[in-house]
């Protein structure tokens, strides 16, 4: 073993706790702003303004695929900032996340558009959501991570769920914003220097935030693991005997386990709450802030499914209740787009909040504890950031682009409610394969599976 002192038992105050939460909070609602208010620009205002010179369903795809291109930044983001969360713990590299995201969005507000400088305009809002992505690529599961490994572990479902109220407090910002300013705003307005506002007013979020991560105190387990000496995880030659049984385990299973429970909420969430505003907007020809609005109705519902479904996997179980929502989503898919597509606009909002609720949020929030379950404390941030970057690469950046073309080409809404289903059967798959991670000890150092 190392030379050094290694850690006793790290002891967290409610006060901590409290900072933990509001923090994990604070920084996920951010990063779901940020996104949001992208994917949100790029099915609403993107292809006009960036990408003028094409037809409607050409436009709509080019600002589907720069909404994308963040999430190959993100891998790179995952890989990097999670091996670095490993390896040096995982307060620090939330404070760098959070950072770059903030920047990235904020200069996002005062890009010229392609009418004042061409085609230099796409490309560097190609650039700023590179950034952006390379940011945010581990800044969801750092604060999972953090998160899960504060909370104590009868609560730990419940807790871990505010990572997911985050997403939801972000989501709902971004598209409350957005409606305020479809409302109140002339289309001549919004395009001119309304579609702004929303990325500049990121920044006064993002002080909030570094600041209050200034003086958050580090993940009590990763303090505890018996690789980490005086505050670092030691090499596999320093670590002698104390890691033989983590390291001496088959890596790869509880990783494609965890993408596979991924990958419903991840697609599902492309589909939903990025494809089908455009989709919308631009092919049925509806106002563009009746979509919009039902997002907000949806996440404004989300903030009781997340904490209910979070004490749900807290009382039966993780795959009990994963089985319930991605069965649920199976069967409502078609119902459910059958609905939004009807022309009867009470139809289509309530069909986009069912849809967000079960298939997307309720899914998050167990999908915020149970990742982290899977994985053991040595690579638990590394791997938890990979399996959520590439699901989102795979799902969430795809999707939206395949659902364009198929829509296009079919002239049928019926791909969107095919990709929902097979999204949903991966993740019921994966549910059928996991172990029950409920009560698991985090500071094990071998994965659950």
């Amino acid at each position: 073993m190392a030379e050094g002192t290694t850690a006793g038992p790290a002891t967290r105050t409610t006060r901590d706790l409290a900072k933990a939460a509001t923090s994990g909070w604070l920084g996920t609602a951010m990063e779901f702003m940020d996104f949001q208010l992208y994917s949100l620009a790029a099915a609403i205002v993107f292809n006009q303004l960036f990408f003028p010179d094409v037809s409607p369903a050409i436009g709509l795809i080019a600002a589907m695929a720069t909404y994308g291109v963040g999430y190959v930044a993100r891998l790179a983001g995952a890989l990097y900032f999670g091996r670095m969360g490993d390896r040096i713990g995982r307060k620090r590299v939330l404070y760098l996340t959070i950072l770059l995201m903030g920047a990235s969005t904020t200069l996002i507000g005062v890009l010229p558009t392609y009418a004042q400088i061409g085609l230099l305009a796409p490309i560097l809002l190609v650039v700023l959501r590179l950034v952006q992505g390379f940011g945010a690529g581990a800044e969801i599961a750092g604060a999972t991570v953090m998160l899960t490994e504060y909370a104590p572990v009868q609560r730990r479902g419940l807790i871990a769920s505010l990572v997911s109220l985050g997403t939801n407090s972000g989501t709902l910002a971004a598209s409350a914003l957005w409606a305020f300013l479809l409302a109140v705003l002339s289309e001549e307005q919004l395009l001119a220097w309304g579609w702004r506002l929303p990325f500049l007013l990121s920044f006064v979020l993002m002080i909030f935030a570094v600041w209050l991560r200034r003086s958050l105190k580090e993940s009590p387990v990763f303090e505890e693991r018996a690789d980490v000496v005086d505050g670092r995880a030691v090499s596999r030659a320093e670590a002698g005997g104390v890691l033989e049984k983590g390291l001496r385990q088959r890596k790869g299973k509880a990783f494609f386990l965890a993408l596979g429970l991924r990958f419903g909420q991840a697609g599902n969430s492309g589909l939903v709450q990025t494809f089908l505003v455009g989709y919308i907007a631009s092919t049925l020809l509806v106002d563009r802030s009746i979509p919009t609005d039902a997002i907000v109705y949806g996440s404004i519902l989300g903030f009781a499914t997340v904490p209910v479904v979070g004490l749900l996997g807290d009382r039966f179980g993780r795959r009990p209740m994963y089985a319930v929502l991605s069965v649920l989503t199976v069967v409502l898919a078609f119902p459910l787009v059958l609905m939004i597509t009807s022309g009867s606009t009470v139809a289509l909002v309530l069909g986009m909040v069912l849809a967000l609720n079960v298939g997307v949020l309720g899914l998050f929030s167990l999908e915020s504890v149970t990742m982290a379950e899977l994985f053991g404390a040595r690579t638990r941030f590394t791997q938890l950031a990979l399996a959520k970057e590439i699901g989102g690469i795979l799902a969430t950046a795809i999707g939206p682009v395949v659902a364009a073309t198929l829509t296009a080409v079919t002239g049928s809404w019926w791909p969107i409610a095919a990709m929902l289903v097979a999204y949903s059967l991966i993740t019921l798959v994966a549910t059928v394969l996991s172990p029950e991670t409920r009560g698991r000890d985090l500071v094990e150092l071998e994965d659950a599976a």
